[in-house]
């Protein structure tokens, strides 16, 4: 009976533990180890979430950025709320909404796994990561998420948004823009205001981890339990996405101008836009949208920072 015992306890894994065993290595199994295919899943649902979520004040926002200085149609956040309710309903608030919460998705997705694949490597024994590591990790994902996500998404809901807005009726949703561009102006027409895009998307995630970091440390100190807290880290990555938006929103301005439907017609390029804003526009339009735009970053920051690591326990 002894030798049998032994026999039972010396078999082979079985293929169930062998699954178990590559699903830990690849990081889809909830242990410490946070794996890149684990990392993708939860950034993905976590993009999902915030942007059904943040959507209005993202319109919001590019309405306010788009319309002229001189002929303004809309006099702040509210009043462009108030009238695209009367104009085209509740609904209208979401136009153009496909392309940013599917991107939104991939955005969260390619953000996380190039900030904690490039963080993983500078981490000491302990796990722990210095600020220039975390700036520079950061900065990672932002330009893996504005090559892979950002850029061409945010293109498609600034043509939709702003052909909406211009009543000149080019497009018939999200996804007849995409095909009418990519006919008419090939892959690169997908791609315009990307160097914007990349300097922001960098500067924006080298500035949040952070960020979220200190706020963190400031808020709980050296309390594990709260700094595992959703709640907490929603806080502090709200106050990260504050501190992002006024660091970044020029480059977010060019970017949208460099979007638009006209674009092409008025803007040799990058910096002849910023030079065409601040020639006749001046320096403060480069902070057009800020509150709209800082109401919906803080929402999104401390939403994604609230549901990643709420994930974890399910994930």
């Amino acid at each position: 009976s002894d030798s049998r015992f032994r026999a039972r306890i010396e078999q082979p894994p079985t293929t169930a533990s062998h699954f178990t065993s590559s699903l830990s290595k690849m990081g889809l199994k909830s242990d410490p180890s946070e794996g890149p295919v684990r990392t993708f899943v939860k950034g993905f649902l976590t993009g999902f979430i915030e942007a059904i979520i943040c959507y209005p004040t993202e319109f919001v926002k590019t309405q306010l950025q788009l319309q002229s200085k001189s002929n303004p149609e809309y006099t702040g956040i509210l009043d462009c709320g108030r009238k695209t309710v009367a104009k085209n309903g509740f609904m209208g608030l979401y136009s153009g909404a496909a392309p940013l919460i599917i991107g939104s998705s991939g955005k969260q997705a390619a953000r996380w796994t190039g900030y904690q694949t490039v963080a993983n490597q500078f981490k000491d024994d302990k796990g722990n990561l210095s600020i220039p590591a975390r700036m520079f990790s950061g900065a990672c994902g932002g330009v893996t998420e504005a090559v892979f996500a950002v850029t061409p998404i945010e293109t498609l809901k600034t043509r939709v948004t702003d052909d909406m807005r211009r009543g000149t009726g080019n497009y018939k949703g999200s996804l007849d823009a995409f095909m009418k561009i990519l006919k008419n102006e090939g892959p690169g027409g997908l791609y315009r205001g990307v160097v914007p895009t990349i300097a922001k998307q960098a500067t924006n995630q080298a500035v949040r981890f952070p960020t979220q970091f200190y706020v963190m440390q400031l808020m709980v100190g050296d309390n594990k339990e709260k700094m595992a807290s959703p709640i907490y880290n929603g806080l502090a990555g709200a106050a990260a996405g504050a501190v992002s938006v006024i660091v970044t929103m020029p480059q977010d301005t060019i970017k949208t101008r460099m979007q638009g439907e006209e674009a092409k017609k008025l803007y040799k390029g990058t910096m002849d836009c910023a030079m065409q804003i601040m020639k006749n526009e001046g320096p403060a339009f480069f902070f057009s949208g800020t509150w709209p735009r800082m109401i919906r970053v803080s929402l999104d920051v401390g939403i994604t920072f609230c549901v990643f690591p709420l994930l974890s326990k399910y994930i």
